[in-house]
């Protein structure tokens, strides 16, 4: 695989803009990207490596995801603030014909009737005036219908007029951007691009004003690439953009992960165009740099904005603090805190949601927990966003009694739990293995008035790909398409995750060719999927290759990505490298983040580095971080390994009294160092254990204890053990036969041994090199060298499918045994 990848990896450009009025007459669809954007050298060099890739393929609609609330940026644009509609700029005859239109038993079919009398100027109205007094009262007549939602009403109204031969007089700008508007506002997209576009074709002027509400129209229904076209487009027609435009632009640019690079050129060609950035500009510019949690950026906005002489609002400090929140660090956090409340502002639910998550995804729960308590003293009530975040870090860092004691709380104070909190609890009996109570969590959400979102079946996607269910992947994938979600670029990424998880490289990066056909951006967490699948191979040259493109501007690496790296050498066998690279997150040269210390633990236990792994353990608790399952399965598993039981057992106190639930991984390591020691009958009682929790064991599981008692020759226990496992519907694998088979030949029982080789092969599975390597050694230790070269001339009646080569091996073999065997004595 190594050597098919080419040296570079680039991402590629922001999509192109493709025409938005195509030729066609009064086409009813919006245009939509469906080739792939130009080819850098990105990500592409590893993507078309196969001569021939795979067929199978993401069929990729032009369709954009289901539209989710969103929380908008700055203040409501609702010019009435909640009170009733005024219609003051409506003329007499104006509200009367509104007020006609409104009324409940108005008949649809009296609407020329009604309308035609607008165009019956009153005797003391100036011919000259009245065009401009008809356009201002079909503006305010569509308002006002847009305003009591009859949007059908209002379209309707909108069409009678386009029909009339002097329609061009009267259909002005802000006409047309209302009646766009109207159409976004109902979610009717496509109708509102081809209204435009009919418009366009008519030889009716199109201003920045109809632009602009299309591209709102577009980002609100989360038609994000969409709405960069239509942005593109107008640039392309002449039309100049207004602040309003730009803003909106901006937000967009935000919401698909433009890189930090592109934002600003915007920035700098709105300033070039004589367009002065506004608060709302600023705020929006902060709140980009969530995304690719781009904290030094967001500082450099927040002083940008000072120096232009803006004040910061609540506004901005709410997004301040969600960057650094996302980003990992609270005490930056606490310290936009100080200062807002230093400048009069109060910290809302909103402020302490953002703290609430700063302090939770750094693992520091009782922090936490203590924001919490403050901002209940402060008379905040805590809402579901912050129990679920809560909840979701007690998950993340293997407190399952924590996190239920959380839910118990906000069941307590009435909080309804919102689709993120099912997705929570999703992604715990994910993780942990409980797949029918994940399931049943998946089917209460429809009966809890809620609905599955995106971040559901992403959920389910990463749940099974990190358990290697690839068929599941692909099912929930085709489940989740038949519901109506179209794939956006998180589902991408996770699919690129769950494949790599599942072995499946290749078909990982077909994903990705998917991803670019269907004109998705890739963003950092795209490449942080592909630097993780890399990681899974021990591919650390490209890795590294990836990571030095990042640095030079494209997209900014955080510590998950030195995360990828440090498996990427632990994989590839690089203790050098992995070990340089620590030192550069101890000195501080690489910010020594909770999650990167955490990686150093869980890559030195892996290449079984006890003194590093200590160190790495170490600095985490000196540094202030709490450990979460996975550092602490590392340490009980290192332990295990090196048989030092009195230290496991240490963690595992810490464990227990931390609060912390044992994984799978817990008791898988815990057997392996009881089958190793001698007190081997422990790892069947540790079985026993992690059945009663209800924690379905593994194939590893089994695979130990049944090594536990064949190597004490207590082979009636290991078949007993050997049933269960097939009883649980797991397959025996070649570890666990090679186990039986290495046993019976030890103890000089070869008719057993081949008994069970010949078992295996009836059963479907292929014996391998150490199948046979254990029966040739057996008979050669006990210097019945004709007896082992008799066994491997008889081999192919025993296993048809051996070769000649293998033959050949294990007479080479019995040859050396022969020789190492007669000079040992």
């Amino acid at each position: 695989m190594a050597e098919k990848l080419a040296p570079t990896l680039l991402l590629p450009n922001p999509p192109p803009s493709r025409p938005l009025f195509p030729n066609n007459n009064h086409s009813q669809h919006y245009p939509s990207i469906s080739s792939a954007p130009p080819v850098t050298p990105v990500l592409q060099n590893i993507l078309f490596h196969q001569q021939n890739p795979s067929s199978s393929s993401l069929p990729i609609t032009p369709q954009s995801p289901i539209p989710r609330n969103r929380i908008r940026i700055g203040k409501s644009r609702d010019p009435n603030r909640g009170k009733p509609w005024s219609h003051r700029r409506l003329s007499r005859k104006g509200q009367q014909i509104l007020q006609t239109l409104i009324a409940p038993e108005f008949d649809s079919a009296k609407l020329e009737e009604v309308l035609l009398q607008l165009f019956e100027p009153s005797q003391e109205e100036e011919l000259s005036s009245s065009r401009e007094l008809l356009s201002s009262d079909i503006l305010g007549i569509l308002k006002g219908l847009g305003f009591n939602k009859k949007c059908d009403l209002a379209m309707a109204v909108f069409e009678w007029v386009r029909n009339r031969k002097d329609c061009e007089l009267i259909l002005n700008g802000s006409v047309i951007a209302v009646a766009i508007n109207i159409l976004g506002k109902e979610g009717q997209v496509l109708k509102a691009a081809s209204l435009l576009n009919n418009l366009h074709k008519d030889g009716i002027d199109v201003d920045v004003y109809a632009y602009t509400c299309l591209i709102s129209a577009c980002a609100r229904n989360g038609r994000y690439r969409e709405a960069v076209m239509v942005f593109k487009k107008m640039e392309e027609e002449g039309c100049e953009p207004t602040l309003i435009t730009y803003n909106v632009i901006l937000n967009v640019y935000g919401k698909i992960g433009m890189p930090w690079n592109k934002i600003m050129d915007l920035v700098e060609g709105m300033k070039s165009a004589g367009v002065t950035p506004d608060l709302y500009t600023y705020n929006t510019l902060v709140s980009c740099c969530r995304r690719g949690s781009l904290y030094e950026e967001a500082a450099g906005v927040f002083k940008m904005m000072k120096s232009a002489g803006f004040t910061p609002d609540k506004v901005t400090y709410n997004a301040l603090l969600d960057v650094y929140g996302k980003s990992r660090r609270p005490k930056e956090a606490i310290e936009v805190l100080r200062e807002m409340e230093m400048n009069g502002f109060s910290p809302s639910i909103v402020t302490y949601n953002s703290l609430i998550s700063a302090y939770a995804r750094d693992g520091l729960l009782d922090e936490a927990m203590d924001l919490k308590t403050q901002m209940m003293e402060k008379g905040i009530k805590p809402d579901v966003f912050t129990y679920t975040t809560l909840l979701s870090g007690f998950e993340k860092a293997g407190k399952d009694e924590y996190a239920m004691n959380v839910f118990e709380e906000m069941r307590s104070a009435g909080c309804k739990p919102n689709i993120c909190t099912f997705n929570t609890f999703i992604k715990m009996h994910g993780n942990r293995g409980k797949f029918a109570e994940m399931m049943k969590v998946f089917e209460e959400i429809k009966t809890c008035q809620c609905a599955p979102d995106i971040v559901t079946w992403n959920t389910l996607l990463a749940v099974f790909g990190q358990n290697g269910m690839d068929s599941e992947v692909s099912g929930v994938f085709k489940e989740m398409k038949r519901a109506g979600f179209v794939p956006e670029r998180d589902t991408f990424n996770t699919l690129i995750s769950a494949y790599s998880r599942c072995g499946s490289f290749d078909q990982a990066m077909d994903v990705y060719k998917r991803m670019l056909e269907a004109g998705v951006t890739p963003d950092l967490s795209t490449y942080n999927a592909v630097l993780a699948a890399l990681a899974r191979g021990g591919l650390w040259k490209q890795s590294e290759k990836i990571l030095a493109e990042m640095k030079d501007g494209r997209c900014k690496p955080n510590e998950l990505s030195y995360c990828s790296l440090l498996h990427a050498y632990a994989n590839g066998k690089e203790t050098g490298r992995m070990c340089a690279l620590a030192e550069e997150i101890y000195s501080g040269a690489i910010e020594p983040r909770a999650v990167l210390l955490k990686t150093l633990v869980l890559v030195n236990s892996k290449s079984d580095l006890l003194m590093e792994t200590e160190y790495a353990f170490l600095e985490l608790r000196k540094r202030g971080f709490s450990p979460d399952i996975t550092t602490l399965n590392a340490m009980v598993s290192i332990y295990g390994r090196r048989q030092l039981v009195t230290k496991a057992k240490e963690i595992m106190n810490f464990l227990n009294e931390s609060g912390f639930t044992p994984s799978l991984t817990t008791y898988n390591c815990l057997m392996y160092m009881y089958s190793r020691s001698g007190n081997f009958e422990r790892a069947e009682e540790t079985l026993r254990e992690l059945l009663e929790k209800g924690i379905k064991p593994d194939i590893i599981s089994y695979n130990t204890v049944i090594y536990a008692y064949c190597r004490n020759g207590r082979m009636r226990e290991a078949s007993r053990i050997f049933s269960e496992m097939r009883d649980s519907g797991l397959a025996p694998d070649v570890v666990t036969y090679n186990t039986f088979v290495a046993s019976y030949a030890a103890d000089s029982m070869f008719v057993e041994a081949i008994d069970v080789v010949q078992y295996m092969i009836k059963h479907g599975c292929k014996p391998n090199q150490n199948t046979y390597n254990s029966i040739v050694d057996s008979y050669c230790k006990l210097n019945l060298h004709s007896e082992a070269s008799m066994f491997v001339n008889n081999l192919r009646k025993l296993d048809p499918q051996t070769s000649r080569e293998e033959e050949c091996r294990l007479c080479e073999r019995i040859t050396k045994n022969g020789h190492r065997w007669s000079s040992s004595q």
